[in-house]
């Protein structure tokens, strides 16, 4: 077997940049940016793996691994794992998304080491217990009900799905009911063993930290090989949909949600679609918050959206209204988009745009857990770390003519896909009420 030394990646020094990468023998990077005057250091684990990685008879194993991992490893009780972040301080939490998956945590800097361990004992050595298995089905789809409980979060669900149909993109992440109930240990094993390889995994830390250190410690902790793997290259979604979907919920405000497909992240596009995402619903100042909000008072929450994906994204708007109001307020969002399409944007406007987007930009980096996130996802989709410098530049870039075509591209009524949910009427309502209580009432005497 041929040796595979490190790959050792740093900025020129002449862009004081605190910026480092090495890429180890096995496949697995370590990108850190050393921060000294703080006394804090945020650590993740990530692997390239989210819902767009499975299929609808597993749509939701890789959320519920990211749940499993803490219930035990070969080295940790779940009681070990639970108190040994928060013992010294910290925290640790998880998250998975449609491409992605990542352990973190935040500590104090002299207990990076206990950090990086504990990180990748849950990643590597997660034991799946056979006890815990029903227990935790029980957790997540407690947590699914929720969220179908929480109208305003779960349109955004129902969205996808009616922009990518039944390709994977449209599956929920948190994935149904009838396929957590089924989830087995060994398709749990067989889905880490597929997908938690060192050549998927990307080690990441921003803080008061040493590059060296977090690379020793990552060698040591993590495996020397990546074992081969029938990796299913992720298939591009075809074509746009454009649903149209409207569901009775017993709430008591409508919710609906407007999109599109767009390009991927990786597109020379993102910037003016950065820039008109904020111009059009990004904040107070924003065009439709200003309108359907201020000047007509038709919905409390309104706002525009973009994600952007490996090699597609969308854009979309929510707005929360009256069931009354349903019909205004997509009228008067298709007529800012019409606005933007047949009026150039001025240039007062155009600037304090880009001077809102950059300064939100700088201020969040002012967060070290937001630091070390923008390492992971920078390197997961670029292999390499734009500094904030360079992403400023290309804002500063755009101008109303790139706004306008833009537009004109993207916001095409026939693809836009739409979701609407709507309150039962209150006659319905009582109807139903009344059906249960006298159900009760016949559970009762007998």
């Amino acid at each position: 077997m041929k040796h595979r030394s490190r790959q050792r990646i740093s900025t020129p020094p002449a862009s004081q940049s605190l910026y480092q990468k090495t890429i180890l023998p096995s496949g697995l990077r370590v990108v850190t940016e050393h921060i000294p005057h703080i006394r804090s250091v945020s650590i993740g684990v990530w692997v390239d793996v989210g819902s767009r990685d499975e299929t609808e008879a597993n749509n939701g194993i890789t959320h519920f691994i990211e749940h499993m991992v803490f219930k035990g490893t070969t080295r940790r009780s779940m009681r070990e794992i639970s108190r040994s972040i928060e013992s010294v301080g910290g925290y640790m939490n998880a998250f998975t998304s449609k491409e992605h998956t990542c352990f973190y945590a935040r500590v104090l800097d002299n207990h990076t080491r206990l950090a990086l361990d504990v990180l990748s004992d849950l990643a590597v050595n997660a034991v799946f217990p056979e006890k815990e298995l029903e227990k935790e089905k029980g957790v997540v789809i407690e947590e699914l009900r929720n969220a179908e409980d929480d109208p305003d979060d779960i349109i955004h669900d129902y969205l996808e799905k009616a922009l990518y149909g039944r390709h994977p993109m449209g599956f929920p992440v948190i994935g149904t009911e009838e396929n957590l109930r089924g989830f087995r240990k060994a398709d749990l094993l067989a889905h880490r063993r597929r997908y938690y390889v060192p050549s998927r995994m990307v080690v990441t830390a921003a803080g008061n930290v040493r590059h060296e250190e977090i690379v020793e410690l990552t060698e040591r902790l993590f495996p020397k090989a990546s074992p081969k793997t029938s990796d299913r290259e992720r298939r591009r979604p075809n074509g746009r949909h454009a649903e149209r979907v409207e569901i009775e919920k017993p709430i008591q405000q409508a919710h609906v949600a407007l999109g599109t497909t767009t390009f991927s992240i990786k597109s020379k596009q993102r910037y003016p679609l950065l820039v008109l995402n904020t111009l059009l619903g990004d904040g107070m100042s924003s065009r439709l918050f200003q309108n359907i909000r201020e000047r007509y008072g038709f919905a409390y929450s309104v706002y525009s959206f973009a994600s952007l994906l490996s090699d597609t994204g969308s854009f979309g708007i929510y707005v929360g209204t009256d069931k009354a109001h349903v019909e205004a307020c997509e009228e008067l969002v298709l007529k800012e988009l019409d606005k933007l399409k047949s009026r150039p944007v001025s240039h007062a406007e155009l600037r304090r745009t880009k001077e809102q987007l950059k300064g939100s930009m700088m201020l969040s980096l002012e967060n070290i857990p937001s630091r070390m996130m923008r390492l992971g996802t920078s390197e997961l989709y670029f292999q390499e770390y734009s500094p904030l410098d360079t992403i400023i530049q290309e804002i500063d870039r755009v101008t109303s003519g790139d706004l306008q075509n833009l537009a004109v591209g993207l916001f095409r009524e026939e693809q836009f896909a739409r979701v609407r949910f709507l309150p039962t009427s209150v006659k319905e309502r009582g109807a139903r009420s009344i059906a249960l209580a006298a159900k009760k009432d016949g559970n009762h005497d007998s």
